[in-house]
């Protein structure tokens, strides 16, 4: 794997027709990025997609190419509507094959609900021969353990394919980020500062930050506005980097705040 040092992005695709219709909202942007704060690393970009093949295959074609590290939540099962398995293939042209871990841990899955009453363990069987298709992988894919419902997912690289389900998407992407990118956690040191501003302008304070980020080159300058929402107008005024270098950055940042007149708020509450 590359070394941490090479500021590789990290990208997530959300897929799901029901996610873009709005049936079902989605849970799973908010908590990747919690996941990723919790080890010191951030989300550089994210897409929504629908359940369309030629569309999944293209975009996945290009985040392959990026050598992004990319997580991929949705689509994976095994009805008509799932093309991401077959888009995933597809986009490396390579054929889809059942897994034989997968087999096995799929296998394991319907013993222990036939055990249960539910089902039958003859994998022979109808429903569990789709079942065996959920383990259908492109060739050269790794296992994705599910500690849900032992049905995986699958990884090839550097993408994570995991289901829509956040009860089985998440530890398996937390899986994923202890096991295979220890060694990114917390590599790049970073701290993220703001702070509230009233009766400040936004046009007055953006020649401030250009000048902020042009003599920290390192460090990022944000301003969130407020229209008011029946309160006072404010800004969210902010610096993000290095730690040193973003903690010089936000001195001067507040220095030029009260320079301007800017009358400062209580932190921001998230």
């Amino acid at each position: 794997m590359t070394s941490p040092d090479t500021g590789r992005n990290i990208g997530l695709f959300i897929i799901g027709d029901e996610i873009l219709s709005g049936r079902r909202q989605d849970r799973h942007f908010s908590k990747i990025v919690e996941l990723l704060g919790a080890r010191g690393l951030r989300l550089a970009w994210a897409h929504f997609l629908g359940d369309e093949r030629e569309a999944l295959t293209q975009a996945l074609r290009r985040s392959f190419a990026s050598g992004d590290v990319v997580f991929c939540c949705g689509g994976i099962g095994a009805t008509p509507d799932d093309h991401t398995r077959q888009a995933a293939a597809a986009a490396l042209d390579v054929p889809l094959a059942l897994h034989d871990d997968a087999r096995v841990l799929i296998t394991q899955r319907c013993q222990d609900t036939a055990a249960q009453g539910s089902g039958t363990a003859d994998m022979s069987a109808p429903d569990n021969v789709r079942r065996l298709q959920m383990g259908e992988f492109p060739v050269g894919s790794e296992i994705v353990p599910n500690p849900y419902n032992k049905i995986p997912g699958f990884f090839i690289r550097d993408h994570t394919f995991v289901p829509g389900f956040p009860i089985m998407a998440w530890p398996m992407i937390e899986w994923t980020l202890d096991h295979r990118y220890a060694a990114l956690h917390h590599a790049v040191p970073h701290i993220e500062h703001s702070f509230m501003v009233f009766e400040l302008a936004e046009s007055r304070i953006a020649p401030v930050m250009e000048t902020l980020e042009h003599r920290w080159p390192g460090v990022k300058a944000f301003s969130l506005p407020s229209m008011g929402d029946g309160k006072r107008r404010h800004i969210e005024l902010g610096v993000k980097g290095e730690p040193a270098s973003a903690a010089e950055a936000l001195a001067f940042l507040q220095d030029e705040v009260r320079r301007l007149g800017g009358e400062f708020g209580p932190p921001p509450t998230r």
